[in-house]
């Protein structure tokens, strides 16, 4: 039986950023069939096996929430650490680097602006901040 092209496995997976439960469920059950052939996986499929676990590491740091009972700091804070983003990235929001560092800490509470600034650039409801 001739192996896969990855272009073949490319176009039977259709891998896309995923944005539902559904498609990360069900791009999930493919990694994890790739990942169980350790032993019989051909190199195009360990290349999409890569990519798929790339869609699942986007996914969950996209949505991967503080607890409940964070404050807006807290919440802050930890989407600072899943994203990636800097200090930096906060200046057009707060418009000053000592703003950037109250606002981390909670000593300076979140405008209603801010808010919905930082529901943008995070992807998530401005509510977690107010």
């Amino acid at each position: 039986m001739p192996t896969a092209t990855y272009e073949e496995l490319l176009i039977d997976a259709l891998p896309a950023r995923i944005e539902t439960d559904e498609q990360y469920d069900e791009i999930g059950k493919r990694f994890g069939k790739l990942l169980g052939m350790q032993k019989s996986r051909t190199p195009e499929e360990t290349k999409l096996m890569r990519l798929l676990g790339i869609l699942i590491e986007d996914y969950d740091r996209r949505h991967a929430m503080p607890p409940d009972d964070s404050t807006p700091a807290e919440i802050l804070q930890f989407l600072m650490g899943h994203s990636g983003r800097s200090n930096a990235d906060l200046l057009p929001v707060f418009g000053q680097r000592s703003h950037v560092s109250e606002a981390l800490n909670g000593k300076r509470p979140i405008s209603a602006e801010q808010a919905r600034q930082l529901g943008k650039l995070f992807s998530v409801q401005p509510g977690l901040f107010v």
